[in-house]
C-alpha cells in the first residue's frame, strides 16, 4: 500500500481492504487475514521530543528513546472470525460512511466464502469500530464468571507470555522509561493509585494511570494526565495491539486473556502517549499478577490488607500478604500502611530477603491539608492519602526532581502545595460517591414549580464488596446521610446547573448553593440497592454492613435486591444496548440475599414463604405502592407479602420506580445506598447518565 504521508502530518486513512475467505498463496495480498481493517492513527518517523516536567520553568530534555518502533501502527486488519465478521455485516451496512461496491444483495450472504470489497473512508462511524472492538476484548475473557480457574493453554507461564507479549510489541526496552509507581493491596489501592496520579499531575508531569476494573466504559482503566483516553486514541492502540499479537498467535502463544491484554495495552498506551510517570495498579494479588512484569519500578507501595479473593490467594491474611509482597523488587523503596500483625510479618519478611527499604506509613493529618478536604470521602481515604504521599515523594527524589520542583517548600511538617491541589481535586468513580438523580426535572423545561413538585432521589454508590470494606462503607453512608439531611438540595436547577452536576465527578458530599426551605421538612427513607458475586459470602457482607450502620444511629427503611446489568463474560461501553428482556432471568440469588436479610434484620425465616418460582417477569414483580411509606412495624410477612424487602428482576425496571416514586411524592427524599458489587455500581452510573 501507497502512503502519501509527509513530514510530521499525522491523519487518518482510507483504504481498501479486501476480505476473502481464503487468500491466495501467492500475490501481493497473501500477507492479509481474514477480518476487517479499521483507520489507524499514523504516527511518522518523526522523533518527537518529550520533556519530564512538563513545565515552562525546566529545561525539557530529549526523550529516553524514540517513539518511533512501538508506536508506529500498520495497515494490518482487525482479525474477527467467520461468525462475528457475518454479525458485523449486518451492523455495517446499516451505518453510514460504508459503501459497499459490486455486490448485490443475493451476493452479501455468500460474504463468508468470496472476496467483498468495503471502501473506508475518513468519516468511519467511531460508535460502529468501537463496539466491534468492544466484542474483540470479550472474545479474550476466558471465564464465564469470577472465580473460574480456566487455564489458556500453551507452554509459557501468565508472566513469561506476558514478556513476549511486550516483545512483540516492541515494548521490551522502553518499560524503564515509563518510571513506573506500582501498587497492590486488597483496599484502596485504586484511590491510593488516583490521589498519586493527582499529585504529581499537579506538580508538572504528564501522567498515566492505569486502573482496575472499569464502571460503564473500559476507557476509564488508562487516563492520560487525568482524563480517560479518548475513543480514537483507544481504538488506534488497540487494533494496533490486537493484530500484531494476532500475526504471532499460535498453539504454544495464544492471544492473552482480558486482563493481560488491557495492561500491554496500557504499556503501549504510556510509552506511545510519553508519559513522565506511570502508575500502576494491581490487578490481583501481586506476585503472579500480569502488572508484575515490571521489572524496575521507581518505587512500589502495599495498601491496606484484607481477606478477599480467597479463592486465588489463599484462606489467611499471611498468605494473602505474601501474594501482594510479590511485587516488591530487589533494592527497591516500598512504602505500606499499618498491617495486622500477621500481614506485617509476611511483607517485612519478604522485603528482607529482597533487601526492599520497608517504610510504614500513617494515615495523612487531616491538619496537613491547611484547611483543605480530600477529595475522596471517608476517613480510611486518610491513610491512602499518607501512602500516596510518601510514594510520591519517594518518586520525586529518587527521579531527581524533588528539590528542583519543592525546594522552597521542602518543610518536613508541611505538604507542597502541588500535593494539596492532588489530594483535594483527586476523584474515583464507584468510591464513596454521591450522585443526586434530576430525572425528575426535564433539562428544556426547567422551573422552579417542575422541580418543587417532585421529591429527592439520591444515590451513594460505593462498590464494596469485601468484609473490610463494607463497614468503611457503612462509616461513609452513615456520615454522609447525616451531612445530607441537615442541608437543602436539588432544587430549583437551571440547565446549567445540571450540567455542572453531571460534570462533577461526585466523590465526597454534594454541596449546592440552591436553598428551599421546604427541603428541611422532607421525609427522608434511607433504602439498600444491594447485589453481589456468589464467589462473596453475604453472611459475612450484610450483617457488616447492617451492624455498623446500626452502631452510628442509621438504619434502612427498605431493601431491594436486584440482578446486575453487566455479565463478567461480556465487556460492554457507555452506550451499549441495555438488555431489555427479563421474563427467564434466575433470580434464585437474589431470593437467597433477601432470605438473609429478612433473618438479619427482622428474625423472619422467609424460606416456606419464597419457595415460590424464582423466574419473575413484568411490572407485576414491583412492589406495591404502599411499600415506601411502610414502618419497620409491618415488616413481618401478611398474604405472602414482605413489607420491608423486595427482589425485582431487573435494575432499568427499579430506577424507573424509584424515580416514578419521588415524582409521585413531593416531599419524599430517596438515599439509596448502591453496593456489594461495582458491577451494580457501574450499572447504575450507566442508567441515571442517560
Amino acid at each position: 500500500m501507497k502512503s502519501s504521508a509527509t513530514g510530521t502530518n499525522r491523519r487518518y486513512w482510507s483504504e481498501r481492504q479486501v476480505l476473502p475467505a481464503q487468500l491466495p498463496k501467492n500475490g501481493s495480498l497473501s500477507h492479509y487475514f481474514l477480518g476487517l481493517m479499521f483507520p489507524a492513527l499514523i504516527h511518522t518517523s518523526t522523533h518527537l521530543k518529550g520533556g519530564i516536567f512538563g513545565v515552562p520553568r525546566f529545561h525539557k530534555r530529549e526523550s529516553q528513546f524514540s517513539i518511533r518502533t512501538p508506536c508506529k501502527f500498520s495497515f494490518q486488519p482487525a482479525y474477527v472470525d467467520m461468525y462475528s465478521l457475518s454479525r458485523r455485516r449486518k451492523i455495517l451496512s446499516q451505518e453510514k460512511g460504508f459503501r459497499y461496491r459490486n455486490m448485490a444483495s443475493q451476493n452479501m450472504e455468500k460474504l463468508e466464502s468470496n472476496v467483498a470489497i468495503i471502501d473506508y473512508v475518513q468519516d468511519v462511524p467511531l460508535s460502529t469500530s468501537y463496539e466491534v472492538a468492544m466484542e474483540a476484548l470479550s472474545s479474550l475473557i476466558r471465564q464465564k464468571k469470577r472465580g473460574d480457574r480456566k487455564g489458556i493453554g500453551g507452554k509459557y507461564g501468565k508472566l513469561d507470555r506476558m514478556r513476549i507479549y511486550l516483545k512483540i510489541l516492541d515494548l521490551e526496552e522502553h518499560m524503564a522509561g515509563l518510571k513506573i509507581i506500582h501498587v497492590a493491596g486488597t483496599k484502596g489501592k485504586g484511590s491510593t493509585c488516583t490521589f498519586c496520579e493527582a499529585m504529581l499531575r499537579e506538580s508538572g508531569f504528564r501522567t498515566g494511570l492505569f486502573t482496575s476494573p472499569h464502571l460503564i466504559d473500559v476507557r476509564e482503566r488508562f487516563r492520560i494526565n487525568g482524563v480517560d483516553i479518548s475513543e480514537d486514541k483507544f481504538l488506534s492502540y488497540f487494533w494496533n495491539c490486537w493484530n500484531r499479537l494476532k500475526e504471532h498467535e499460535t498453539e504454544d502463544l495464544p492471544m492473552p486473556p482480558l486482563f493481560q491484554f488491557l495492561t500491554v495495552l496500557a504499556f503501549k498506551i504510556f510509552v506511545c502517549e510519553q508519559v513522565d510517570v506511570s502508575i500502576i495498579e494491581v490487578g490481583l494479588g501481586g506476585r503472579n499478577d500480569s502488572t508484575n512484569v515490571i521489572e524496575e519500578p521507581v518505587v512500589c507501595g502495599i495498601t491496606s490488607l484484607g481477606m478477599d479473593h480467597t479463592e486465588a490467594l489463599g484462606n489467611t491474611i499471611g498468605q494473602i500478604a505474601s501474594h501482594k509482597a510479590g511485587i516488591f523488587k530487589h533494592q527497591i523503596p516500598a512504602f505500606t500502611v499499618p498491617q495486622v500483625s500477621e500481614a506485617m510479618d509476611v511483607l517485612q519478611e519478604n522485603a528482607q530477603e529482597l533487601t526492599v527499604p520497608l517504610k510504614v506509613v500513617e494515615p495523612l493529618d487531616s491538619n496537613e491539608l491547611n484547611g483543605l478536604k480530600l477529595s475522596l470521602s471517608g476517613n480510611h481515604q486518610l491513610s491512602n492519602a499518607g501512602l500516596a504521599v510518601s510514594l510520591c515523594k519517594c518518586w520525586l527524589q529518587r527521579t531527581g526532581n524533588w528539590e528542583k520542583l519543592f525546594q522552597i517548600d521542602n518543610k518536613e511538617a508541611n505538604l507542597p502545595e502541588a500535593f494539596l491541589r492532588g489530594l483535594s481535586k483527586a476523584h474515583i468513580a464507584g468510591r464513596a460517591q454521591i450522585v443526586p438523580d434530576l430525572s425528575s426535572t426535564s433539562s428544556s423545561c426547567i422551573s422552579s414549580e417542575v422541580a418543587e413538585a417532585s421529591g429527592d432521589l439520591i444515590f451513594y454508590l460505593d462498590g464494596a464488596h469485601s468484609p473490610e470494606s463494607m463497614e468503611v462503607c457503612a462509616e461513609w453512608f452513615s456520615s454522609a446521610v447525616k451531612e445530607n439531611n441537615l442541608s437543602s438540595s436539588l432544587v430549583s436547577f437551571s440547565s446549567h446547573d445540571i450540567e455542572s452536576i453531571n460534570k462533577v465527578p461526585g466523590n465526597g458530599y454534594m454541596q449546592h448553593e440552591k436553598f428551599n426551605i421546604q427541603e428541611i421538612n422532607k421525609i427522608s427513607k434511607k433504602i439498600l440497592l444491594f447485589n453481589c458475586m456468589d464467589v462473596r459470602d453475604p453472611q459475612i457482607l450484610l450483617p457488616r454492613l447492617v451492624s455498623t450502620c446500626a452502631s452510628s444511629g442509621t438504619f434502612f427503611s427498605k431493601a431491594i435486591f436486584v440482578p446486575s446489568i453487566s455479565t463478567y463474560n461480556k465487556v460492554t461501553s457507555g452506550t451499549s444496548v441495555v438488555p431489555s428482556d427479563i421474563s427467564s432471568k434466575d433470580l434464585s440469588w437474589q431470593f437467597s440475599l433477601q432470605r438473609l436479610w429478612e433473618k438479619i434484620v427482622h428474625g423472619i425465616d422467609t424460606d416456606s414463604l419464597l419457595e415460590k418460582s424464582t423466574k419473575m417477569d413484568g411490572a407485576e414483580t414491583l412492589p406495591r405502592r404502599q411499600f415506601l411509606y411502610e414502618d419497620a412495624s409491618n415488616c413481618s410477612p401478611t398474604d405472602g407479602y414482605l413489607a420491608c424487602s423486595a427482589v425485582i428482576p431487573s435494575l432499568p425496571l427499579t430506577i424507573k420506580w424509584l424515580r416514578h416514586c419521588v415524582r409521585e411524592n413531593p416531599s419524599l427524599r430517596l438515599q439509596v445506598l448502591v453496593t456489594g458489587s461495582l458491577h451494580l455500581v457501574g450499572d447504575v452510573l450507566k442508567l441515571i447518565r442517560r
